[in-house]
C-alpha cells in the first residue's frame, strides 16, 4: 500500500465538533453522555464486545478505535469514580441553599400552679391561689438571600383559676413580624452567600476535573490501541523472522548433507532459528500484554473478558497532520480543563476577597417589629377576634452599631487572602507557561516520529533488497549464511521498526491533543452534561 507523508503549518483552526455543557437543574440524577458525533450506541458496543461468544474459538472480538472510545465511556472505572464528583458538589449547593429554608415552630403548654395561703403581720389572712393555663405559640422564622432575619410568631393564652377565693377566667394573645436588616457588613455578601458561591465555583472545577478524566481516559485508551496494532503487526513480523531462518536452516542442512556446505553453516543457522523462537515468544508475550492493558480500560469486570482476544480494526497509517504551534497553543490557553480550573480558583479566591472585604466593615443592622395584641377577654375566640380587630397595635424601630476598635482579625485576614490571590496568579502563570513548554515538545514528538516513519519505511526496503541481493549471491556461492543470517536480522528489526514508528507517530498525535485539550474535539465526541 502507498502512503502518503505529509506534515507543515497553516494557518486558521480545524473545525470540529463543539463540547456543549449544560447545567440543567441543581439536583441531577447523573450524567449522559451522548456521542452523536460519532454514533456510538456504548450499550450495543459493550455487549458486542464483551460478551463471550462460546461458539467461536478463539473468541476474537474485531473491535474499532470508536468502539474502544464508547466502551471507555461506559465502563471505565476511573471516570466512573470521577463522574460522581460533581454530583457530590451540586448536593453541596443544596445543602448551602437550606439556609434560607424557613423554620415552623409550633409548642402547645399547659400549666398548673397551686400557692397556699398566709398571715400577714396585721393578721389578716391571705387565701391559696390555683391557676390552670393552657397556652399556644406557633412562628416562622428564617433569613432572606439579601442578608436579612425575620421572625413571624403569635401566641395565644387562657388562664383559669381561684385568686382570694373568687374565679377568674382570662385569655390574651399576640402576633406580630420582626425583622433584622444589615446595613453595611453582611449586606452585599454573607457567609450563607459566600458558601454558595464558593461551592458553585468547585462544582465548575468538578466538572473540569471530569473534563480532564475524560482525556486522559480517551488518550490512554488511543495509545493502547495503537500498542496493540504494534504488538500484533510485531508478532507477524517476528514470525516472518522466524520462517526466514527456519527455510535458511532446512537449505544449509541440504547443502551439509551433499557436502556443499560446512557443518558450521548449518549450526549456526540452527542458532538463528532458535534466537527467532525467542523474539516470537518475547513478541507474543508483548501482545498478551497490550491486550491488558487495553481491556483493563475498556471494562469494569476483566474476569468477563480475560479470555477474549481484541482485534483492532483500525490500522496504523501516517495520514497527513497538520501542525501550526501558534494555532496549538491558543487551543491549549482556551480549552485545557487544567488552565480553566485555575481560572476558576482565582474567581473563587475573588470571591473570598470580596467576602473578607465585607467583614471589615462596622456592624449596623436595623431592626424592626409591628403586631398586635388582644386581652382582657375570657374565651380563645375573643383573642382571635380580638386580634383579627387590630385595635391594640405595637410597633418598633432601632439600630444596633458595632465595631472591634482594633479590627486586626478581620483586617489580617483580608491582607492574607490578598497574598493567597498572589500567588495563585504566580501559579496559573506557571501552568500557562508548563502548557506552552509541553504543547511544544508534543509538537515536536509528532514532527520527530513523522520523519522517524519515512526513515524506517526506507530502512525497511533497503534492507529487503540486501537481503534478496545477498541470498542471490548465496546460491550462487558467492556468499556465506553468516552474512545472510545477519542480513535476515536486520531485516526483521527494520520491519519492526518502521511498525513501531507508525504506532509512535500516531501515539504522538494523541499526545497532542491531550496537551491541547482537544482529544474530545480531535475525536469529534461531544459530551453534554445532564
Amino acid at each position: 500500500m502507498k502512503h502518503m507523508y505529509m506534515i507543515g503549518r497553516i494557518k486558521g483552526a480545524t473545525s470540529a465538533a463543539k463540547i456543549s455543557k449544560s447545567f440543567v437543574s441543581r439536583k441531577v440524577s447523573g450524567f449522559l453522555f451522548a456521542l452523536g458525533a460519532v454514533s456510538m450506541l456504548s450499550g450495543a458496543v459493550t455487549t458486542s464486545l464483551l460478551a463471550q461468544d462460546q461458539t467461536s474459538q478463539p473468541p476474537f472480538r474485531p473491535i474499532s478505535l470508536m468502539d474502544a472510545f464508547a466502551a471507555a465511556l461506559t465502563n471505565n472505572l476511573d471516570l466512573r469514580i470521577e463522574r460522581l464528583n460533581p454530583l457530590i458538589e451540586l448536593e453541596n449547593i443544596n445543602i448551602d441553599y437550606a439556609a434560607y429554608d424557613p423554620t415552623f415552630s409550633f409548642s402547645p403548654q399547659y400549666t398548673y400552679r397551686k400557692t397556699g395561703g398566709g398571715l400577714l403581720e396585721n393578721s389578716v389572712q391571705l387565701p391559696s391561689t390555683k391557676t390552670d393555663t393552657d397556652s399556644f405559640g406557633a412562628g416562622f422564622r428564617g433569613l432572606t438571600p439579601w442578608g436579612m432575619s425575620y421572625n413571624l410568631s403569635g401566641q395565644v393564652s387562657d388562664a383559669q383559676g381561684t385568686q382570694g377565693g373568687k374565679k377568674f377566667d382570662n385569655a390574651n394573645g399576640s402576633m406580630g413580624l420582626s425583622v433584622t436588616q444589615p446595613l453595611l457588613r453582611n449586606l452585599l455578601i454573607d457567609q450563607y452567600r459566600y458558601n454558595i458561591l464558593v461551592n458553585k465555583n468547585v462544582y465548575k472545577v468538578s466538572e473540569q476535573r471530569l473534563q480532564q478524566q475524560l482525556i486522559n481516559v480517551l488518550t490512554a485508551v488511543e495509545q493502547a490501541y495503537y500498542d496493540l496494532v504494534f504488538a500484533r503487526e510485531n508478532v507477524k513480523v517476528q514470525q516472518k523472522g522466524l520462517e526466514l531462518a527456519q527455510r535458511l536452516f532446512q537449505e544449509n542442512r541440504r547443502r551439509v548433507e551433499i557436502g556443499k556446505l560446512a557443518p558450521l553453516d548449518e549450526k549456526q543457522a540452527e542458532s538463528q532459528v532458535a534466537a527467532r523462537q525467542t523474539d516470537l515468544i518475547l513478541a507474543q508475550r508483548t501482545y498478551g500484554t497490550s491486550q491488558n492493558n487495553l481491556k483493563r480500560l475498556l471494562t469494569a469486570n476483566y474476569t468477563d473478558v480475560h479470555n477474549i482476544i481484541l482485534e483492532p480494526t483500525d490500522a496504523l497509517l501516517a495520514m497527513p497532520y497538520y501542525i501550526d504551534l501558534q494555532e496549538s497553543w491558543n487551543k491549549g490557553m482556551a480549552m485545557r480543563p487544567d488552565l480553566i480550573a485555575g481560572r476558576l480558583d482565582l474567581e473563587r479566591q475573588g470571591i473570598t476577597l470580596r467576602y473578607l472585604k465585607n467583614q471589615m466593615l462596622p456592624q449596623l443592622d436595623l431592626t424592626g417589629s409591628y403586631g398586635y395584641g388582644s386581652s382582657g377577654v375570657r374565651e380563645f375566640s375573643d383573642v382571635f377576634n380580638g386580634l383579627r380587630r387590630a385595635d391594640q397595635p405595637s410597633y418598633g424601630v432601632g439600630a444596633a452599631f458595632s465595631i472591634p476598635l482594633e479590627n486586626k482579625a478581620a483586617r489580617s485576614a483580608y491582607q492574607r487572602g490578598k497574598l493567597g490571590n498572589d500567588q495563585l496568579l504566580l501559579t496559573q502563570k506557571r501552568l500557562e507557561e508548563n502548557a506552552l513548554v509541553n504543547i511544544d515538545e508534543a509538537a515536536g514528538q509528532v514532527r520527530s516520529t513523522f520523519n522517524q516513519v519515512e526513515s524506517s519505511k526506507q530502512a525497511r526496503i533497503y534492507a529487503e533488497a540486501a537481503l534478496d541481493a545477498e541470498q542471490k549471491k548465496l546460491e550462487a556461492g558467492k556468499s556465506t549464511s553468516f552474512v545472510v543470517l545477519q542480513l535476515q536480522r536486520d531485516l526483521t528489526a527494520a520491519r519492526s521498526e518502521e511498525i513501531r514508528a507508525l504506532a509512535e507517530y500516531n501515539k504522538a498525535q494523541a499526545s497532542l491533543a491531550q496537551q491541547e485539550g482537544a482529544t474530545l474535539q480531535r475525536a469529534k465526541i461531544n459530551v453534554t452534561y445532564k
